[in-house]
């Protein structure tokens, strides 16, 4: 038994940060999103700043992707100037409401 809670204890350690990074409030996103809606809310939507770019809609795609993302327009990782911008204006909190409102199974794009 000991054995096992040591085998068991690196997987906990390591996958609870992937848990709880979209943990976040749907209902305090409703104050967060108007910058989300503008471009993800209009269907076929497609940009041409910097290039012509057809934006992705949001709603129903995975909490955590959506949080793996925008930290990842944050830090540089990933590049669009929009959502770079926006994404460097957002707490880890914003970026876990934001992702909630828009995960719930397709709920925000109605």
């Amino acid at each position: 038994m000991k054995m096992r809670s040591i085998l068991l204890l690196p997987i906990l350690l390591v996958s609870f940060p992937f848990a709880a990074q979209a943990a976040g409030d749907a209902e305090a996103a409703k104050g967060k999103i108007s910058m989300c809606i503008g471009c993800h809310g209009i269907p076929m939507y497609r940009t041409v700043y910097p290039e012509v770019y057809s934006v992705p809609m949001i709603a129903g795609q995975s909490p955590d992707y959506i949080v793996k993302a925008l930290r990842a327009y944050r830090s540089g990782d990933r590049s669009h100037p929009s959502m770079s911008g926006i994404a460097k204006g957002l707490s880890d909190a914003d970026m876990a409401d934001v992702a909630a409102y828009y995960g719930r199974s397709g709920e925000a794009a109605k």
